[in-house]
This record gives structure tokens, sequence and C-alpha cells, in this order.
């Protein structure tokens, strides 16, 4: 590992920091139907390095926790941890994330650095279940809300970080596009 202030994070960089919102929506599945459940959520990104694979290749990583609480009740509702990494040689961003649910996803996007700019950046990830970029998943989850497909999409300027995201599950006996999105500030 690298030291984590030389480490080249690439579009990674904007993300260092503490981020709060209150402005989220998470839509839900239900046995009939949907729910809409309004949400703020804290999200701390932390440079971790970079680490070399196989010898030839170099990922930068920051390291998060993203906390959402229910405006209706204050509780938590969701916890996930993971990793942001950026291959620079191969201009691809991964994305990996554990849900205390029993599922963990790991995604990836190519990125652009020629369309970024000093003042914002956006890449999007995506996983599939049985694809290179894929979805694991405990067998209580498999059975019973299996993760088929997650996408997501994140841009962040100097003080701000919106995103959405779509886990497509199958779930009492349907598909259903479970869906989140927010709009950030830096702390």
């Amino acid at each position: 590992m690298a030291n984590e202030e030389t480490a080249d994070y690439g579009p990674l960089k904007k993300l260092f920091g503490t981020w709060k919102g209150d402005k989220g929506m998470d839509i839900a599945p239900k046995a009939e139907g949907q729910e809409d459940n309004p949400y703020y959520e804290t999200i701390v990104f932390k440079k971790v390095g970079d680490v070399e694979n196989a010898g030839t290749q170099t990922l930068a990583i920051a390291r998060y926790h993203l906390s959402v609480r229910e405006k209706s009740n204050d509780e938590v509702s969701h916890d996930q941890v993971g990793y942001w990494l950026w291959d620079k040689e191969n201009q691809t961003i991964i994305h990996s994330l554990t849900i205390p649910r029993g599922v963990s996803v790991i995604a990836g996007g190519s990125f652009d650095s020629a369309k970024a700019n000093d003042e914002a950046i956006t890449f999007s990830v995506a996983a599939k279940e049985g694809e290179d970029w894929g979805i694991v998943q405990a067998p209580f989850m498999k059975e019973n809300a299996k993760t088929i497909e997650f996408t997501q999409e994140l841009s962040v300027s100097n003080n701000e970080l919106s995103y959405t995201q779509t886990m497509v599950l199958d779930i009492y006996g349907r598909l259903f596009n479970h869906t989140d999105g927010n709009t950030l500030k830096r702390a």
C-alpha cells in the first residue's frame, strides 16, 4: 500500500470528507405495491492509498461508510460499507459494497477522464448476477429477495454529491426496481 496522501485517486479525489443530505427517497417493495420512504443520510469517505494487484494493476482506494435514517422515526434503516476504486491505466471505476442483509456487490464502469473537469465529475457503475461485475448473496436472500442487477450514477462537484441507484429485486413473486436517490452537501 502506498501512502494515502500520495496515491493518484483520479476522479475519486472529490469524494473525500463527510457528506450529509436530507432529501433522500427510498422506493421499496411491499407485498402489495411499494412504499416511499423519505430519509436523510451521512456518507464518510476516507483515503486509503493504493494497492498493486498481481504486479500489474494499481488501484487507488477510497473507503466509505454510509448510514441512512428514516425521517418518519429517526431509526437507522440502512447501513453500508465499501470501497470506491480507481484503475487509472484502464480508466475504470469499481464500487464494492456490502449490505448487512447478506448481499455484496462488485460494480464497475468506464470513466472518461477527458469529459471530467475541475468543477464536477459523474460516473456510473453496474453489476448483474452471474457477470464479471457481479452480485453475491446469502441463500435466504436468493430465495426471498434476490438481487438481479445493480446500477448507480454518482455526480460530485466541490460541495454537492448526488446519486441515484437501482437494485432490481426478485421479491414477492415479481421483479421490482428498488431505487434510492439523494443530494448531499459537504459537511
